[in-house]
């Protein structure tokens, strides 16, 4: 959407929905300044009543040959920013989404394995949740980092060690064939 007139004073003025309390802050290609700006009027409206609610804290998602984009968490972070407070994550590394599925169905967090590519969201949650993790190499950790955690005395490094590691998930389909 496109800020209402050419100034601050005309971007302050627009109408806001009245039934509107949240701001979710999820992944937008098209996130702008106009849609800061409506979120920001929405939280200091709806004060501490309006819920900030972010998806995720990735800063960077991997693409091939090295390379990445900017991840939700720089959004995350901009609306943070503006409104002076913490969003309430939902997804990794936060336990709210294993609650909801462990909630609807019958797991056994010794029974489940989280697999993902990055410590400080899929081998956390792993973790925090109870679960064995298992770290694919495939995207923006390397052993070196998981050796460095690993050494260290910090209980919130070790956190973010992972059981069992693989260069690749396709490193995994001769032992799903069993």
């Amino acid at each position: 959407a496109a800020l209402p007139g050419p100034s601050p004073a005309d971007w302050a003025q627009a109408p806001l929905d009245p039934s509107v309390r949240a701001v979710l802050v999820g992944f937008d290609e098209h996130f702008s300044y106009a849609k800061l700006c409506q979120a920001l009027r929405y939280l200091m409206r709806g004060g501490n009543d309006c819920l900030l609610v972010g998806t995720n804290r990735d800063h960077r998602l991997p693409l091939e040959g090295g390379t990445g984009i900017p991840g939700t968490g720089c959004l995350v972070k901009a609306v943070e920013t503006a409104a002076q407070r913490e969003a309430f994550i939902v997804g990794k590394p936060n336990r709210y989404m294993f609650d909801c599925v462990a909630s609807e169905f019958d797991i056994d967090p010794a029974r489940t394995i989280m697999v993902g590519d990055r410590l400080d969201t899929d081998i956390l949650m792993g973790n925090n949740c109870g679960l064995t993790t298992l770290l694919t190499l495939t995207g923006v950790t390397n052993l070196e980092e998981v050796k460095g955690h690993q050494e260290s005395d910090c209980p919130a490094r070790q956190s973010l060690v992972p059981h069992y590691y693989v260069d690749s998930i396709a490193d995994l389909l001769p032992a799903l064939e069993n």
